[in-house]
């Protein structure tokens, strides 16, 4: 089922990979706009690995691990966990949260986040089928005021 699927971290995108990435970020949000800037500035950060699932070429889901230091030890969040419309039910995201996790655990990172909205059921259980545990906490987010 999965076994024509490479992940892969991705160094460079061209064009036709952009495209792909755009038609995926507007299946992952409704107010998200894509800025091929952005993700070539995701692609050359440090900390930052966009993991990328292909299918004869094309890719067919995403997510990104972000890595950083803290005086507790080295952690990680994982973001942007997405499969096309037209290829999921594959076991894609499964494959692309393997190899995050192990990824994860090559960097020796202290602990790996995930948050996901309550309503996404079935995301929810994939992610704890995938090793991450539901926490007892409050997630709490500032934005900053529109100019």
């Amino acid at each position: 089922m999965t076994e024509d699927i490479d992940i892969a971290i991705v160094e460079t995108l061209t064009d036709d990979d952009l495209r792909q990435v755009s038609v995926l970020l507007s299946q992952l949000s409704s107010t998200a706009s894509f800025d091929p800037d952005r993700v070539h500035a995701l692609i050359a950060a440090s900390g930052v690995d966009l993991f990328v699932a292909r299918n004869a070429g094309h890719i067919v889901g995403m997510a990104t691990l972000v890595t950083f230091p803290l005086v507790t030890g080295w952690r990680g969040i994982v973001e942007d966990v997405v499969v096309n419309r037209s290829a999921r039910g594959r076991g894609i995201a499964r494959l692309l949260l393997d190899a995050i996790t192990d990824e994860s655990t090559r960097r020796h990172l202290r602990t790996l986040e995930l948050t996901s909205r309550p309503s996404r059921e079935s995301a929810l259980r994939l992610y704890e089928s995938a090793g991450f545990r539901r926490r007892e906490t409050n997630v709490l987010r500032y934005l900053p005021p529109e100019e």
